[in-house]
C-alpha cells in the first residue's frame, strides 16, 4: 500500500515537472515586468518614431520648393546625424537624472529606517541604464532615419520621389505603431493609428509651412 501511494506521488511529480516543461510560457509570461520592458521599449520606440518623422518630414520640406535629390538627401542625411546625437545625449542625461533621483531616494528611506546597508549592485542594477537608454534612442533613431533615404536615393523623378517617401515612410509608422503595441501587450490598432495620424500631421505642417516660405520669398 505505501509502495503504491509512493509511486502515485512520484507520478504526480513527474507529471509537474513535465508541465513545466510544456507549458513554460505561460509562467513566463506572469512573470514578465512590462514596466521593465517600457524602459528600454519607449527610448526605442520614440527614438525610430522621431527619425522615422523628423527626416522624412525634412525631406519633404525640402523637396517642397527644391526638386534636386542631392538637396533632399542632404538635408535627410544631416537630420539624421543630428537627430542622432541629440536623442542619445537628451535620453542619457534625462535617464542618468532620474537614475540619481530613485538611488538618493533609497538612500534616504534606508536612512529614516536606521538602515546602514549601502546600496548594492543588484539594487542598483535595477535602476534605469542611462548608457543603454542612449545607445537605444540613437540606433532607433537612426534606424528609423534610413527608411526615406532609402526610399529616395535611387529615384530621380521628383513627383515619384516625394509619393515613394511618403508612403514608405507611412508603412514603417504602422510597423512601428504595431510593434510598440506587441510588446507592450497593448491595442494594436489604437497605436498604429495614434502613430500614423502623428507622422502624418508632421509631414504635412512641414510641408505646408515650407512651401509657404518659398512663395513668399522670405
Amino acid at each position: 500500500m505505501a509502495s503504491s501511494q509512493s509511486h502515485h506521488n512520484n507520478n504526480e511529480t513527474l507529471s509537474s515537472h513535465i508541465d513545466i516543461r510544456i507549458h513554460p510560457n505561460e509562467e513566463d509570461d506572469k512573470n514578465i515586468n512590462y514596466f521593465q520592458r517600457a524602459q528600454w521599449l519607449r527610448a526605442a520606440m520614440l527614438g525610430a518614431n522621431d527619425g522615422l518623422v523628423t527626416v522624412t518630414s525634412l525631406m519633404i520640406g525640402v523637396g517642397a520648393v527644391r526638386q534636386d535629390i542631392r538637396a533632399m538627401l542632404l538635408a535627410g542625411f544631416a537630420g539624421l546625424v543630428a537627430g542622432a546625437c541629440s536623442m542619445a545625449i537628451g535620453e542619457f542625461v534625462s535617464v542618468y537624472t532620474q537614475r540619481d533621483i530613485e538611488l538618493a531616494q533609497m538612500k534616504r528611506e534606508r536612512e529614516a529606517n536606521n538602515n546602514t546597508k549601502e546600496v548594492d549592485d543588484d539594487e542598483k542594477d535595477r535602476l534605469p541604464n542611462p548608457f543603454q537608454a542612449a545607445a537605444a534612442s540613437a540606433l532607433a533613431f537612426s534606424g528609423g532615419a534610413v527608411v526615406p533615404l532609402v526610399g529616395a536615393v535611387f529615384i530621380r523623378d521628383y513627383r515619384v520621389r516625394m509619393a515613394v517617401v511618403a508612403a514608405l515612410a507611412s508603412l514603417a509608422l504602422v510597423v512601428f505603431g504595431g510593434v510598440g503595441a506587441v510588446i507592450g501587450k497593448t491595442s494594436v490598432r489604437r497605436s498604429c493609428v495614434r502613430v500614423l495620424i502623428g507622422g502624418w500631421m508632421a509631414m504635412a505642417i512641414t510641408f505646408g509651412l515650407t512651401k509657404l516660405i518659398g512663395f513668399t520669398g522670405i
